[in-house]
């Protein structure tokens, strides 16, 4: 069977993911080994991302491996992949997805409901920065970055109320013990293709296409193509005050989109059904930006955001 090398970003979680594609690739008889490439969004971890704006921040260095052939497929949070790959890659899986909603992690308050006035609370994503302010405009959102376990390390320490995390990274890494809420989609729409890992290879490498087919999930790939599609109509990367959820229910795509102003004074919300994920997502991202997404994401573009402040 063929040697495979998997470029991984050095994380917690990252390794995680690389570690846990690489032990079912093991049970189908190839040799595995895993090189671990620093990324740009690695590097810079005091300025919240939506201020670094760098599109494929977290995947480009893992792409120039994977373009030198020092690495033959990249496992990614889908979630932290563009829209639209750099030419040369194509996404040969998307993996069975984990739940793809946040979750809210406090040491001493049980929902977001319970939290007081004034609370402090830390994420460092528009998009959920702007649908907490939506619900509770009298909380203090500051920036959140670094790891999962720096992330639950500043909660433990006093420095945040709550912080909102995603329900996968927590659940992969058997780190739950502070989520006292998982926030339903309805409430907080979760990021597009998040609880899902992207396979990515070189564009036309039929021989690793072939070795990772297995690893992709039909309903994964419908429901998070059907959300890129949307993302992808609205011009975005991962940090902006987008959202996108979509299910399969009774062999029929349900999705919901959403497009916030980063302070929470405007929320469009936008859903529909359709079988094409492609043509479902891009329909429901249209109506978006013919509702006023247009001008929330030209503010957003424009710099004129607000971005978490450092505690």
């Amino acid at each position: 069977m063929a040697r495979l090398r998997i470029g991984s970003r050095g994380s917690q979680l990252a390794l995680w993911q690389a570690n846990h594609i690489a032990a079912l690739l093991r049970d189908r008889g190839h040799e595995v080994e895993l090189e671990i490439i620093k990324t740009t969004g690695d590097k810079i971890t005091d300025v919240a991302l939506a201020k670094v704006g760098t599109k494929g921040m977290f995947t480009k260095e893992i792409e120039e491996a994977l373009a030198d052939g020092r690495v033959d497929l990249a496992v990614h949070s889908l979630k932290d992949l563009p829209t639209d790959l750099p030419p040369g890659f194509e996404i040969a899986a998307i993996t069975q997805r984990q739940n793809p909603r946040d979750v809210f992690c406090s040491r001493k308050f049980a929902s977001m409901e319970q939290l007081p006035q004034g609370g402090r609370v830390g994420t460092s994503s528009l998009r959920r920065q702007a649908q907490l302010k939506a619900l509770r405009p009298d909380l203090d959102i500051y920036s959140l970055r670094g790891n999962v376990d720096t992330r639950l390390r500043k909660l433990e320490a006093g420095e945040y109320d709550a912080i909102i995390l995603a329900a996968a990274g927590l659940n992969r890494l058997g780190k739950t013990e502070l989520v006292k809420q998982v926030i339903p989609a309805e409430v907080m729409c979760p990021a597009a293709g998040q609880g899902a890992l992207g396979i990515e290879i070189r564009a036309g490498d039929s021989a690793t296409r072939q070795q990772v087919a297995f690893l992709d999930d039909a309903a994964a790939r419908a429901t998070t193509t059907c959300e890129r599609a949307l993302l992808n109509k609205l011009g975005g990367g991962c940090q902006v005050p987008i959202g996108a959820f979509a299910e399969l229910r009774d062999g029929k795509l349900h999705l919901d989109g959403v497009v916030a102003h980063p302070d929470g004074s405007l929320v469009l919300r936008e859903s529909g059904v359709g079988s094409d994920p492609v043509a479902l997502g891009e329909s429901v991202g249209e109506t978006l930006l013919r509702r006023g997404g247009d001008a929330i994401l030209e503010a957003v573009y424009g710099q004129g955001i607000a971005v978490p402040q450092q505690p």
